[in-house]
């Protein structure tokens, strides 16, 4: 998602709700990996991609219907062997996909996570997908301070801990808790998506090769 927050953050700062649909989980062969966005906004505007094209056109009807709602859903696409022109993926595997609406007053929290990637500084967003309480809450979670809730005061400590914890090596992936925040249990699933900074590579040398090295490492 790191590479189309900034068009979501000037859809965010100008009020102006966007659907958002993030990969949470694949299986088998899948064209994206976790994290993989793609947002609907004003005017059917479109930026980033959750399957290179295989879903899109559906992910582009459920982003507009949870901007209308105000719900979020918990969609898994896959490919159909009963229906070959079933909306899926040709590559044989699923991918499960949160979509939910993103506005100003009901995710005060985003527009944080959105200017600390944009300044380089390591954040976590944190987000239910399934469970008993509000799918779609949203927590962000910084190294030093939080911001927005999951539900639950509980809940919201376990998934700070996690989420710090998942920071500290640049991981993202789904975690399960209980509703108020218990270990081993699996009634909630939260998504924990960690934008770490861009790491440095330092290249010693000022020769053609040298000058390559820079370029892919930058790429």
């Amino acid at each position: 998602m790191r590479e189309i927050l900034p068009v979501l953050g000037r859809w965010y700062a100008e009020g102006r709700p966007f659907g958002l649909a993030t990969v949470v989980a694949v299986s088998r062969s899948a064209p994206r990996g976790p994290g993989a966005a793609m947002a609907v906004g004003p005017d059917d505007e479109v930026v980033g991609s959750v399957s290179g094209g295989c879903v899109e056109g559906a992910v582009f009807e459920l982003a507009k219907e949870v901007v209308e709602t105000g719900r979020a859903r918990l969609e898994t696409f896959g490919y159909s062997d009963e229906d070959a022109f079933a909306v899926g993926l040709t590559c044989g595997g699923e991918i499960t996909l949160l979509v939910r609406p993103v506005t100003t007053a009901d995710d005060p929290g985003f527009g944080e996570a959105a200017a600390a990637v944009a300044g380089h500084r390591p954040v976590v967003v944190a987000t239910v997908t399934d469970g008993p309480g509000p799918r779609g809450a949203a927590l962000v979670v910084r190294p030093d301070h939080v911001a927005g809730s999951l539900g639950a005061s509980g809940l919201d400590a376990a998934v700070t801990a996690d989420a710090r914890g998942e920071l500290a090596q640049g991981a993202t992936g789904l975690r399960h808790y209980g509703p108020n925040g218990e270990r081993r249990e699996d009634d909630v699933a939260v998504f924990l998506q960690s934008f770490a900074p861009p790491p440095r590579m330092l290249v010693f040398g000022a020769i053609d090769f040298a000058a390559a090295v820079a370029r892919i490492g930058a790429f």
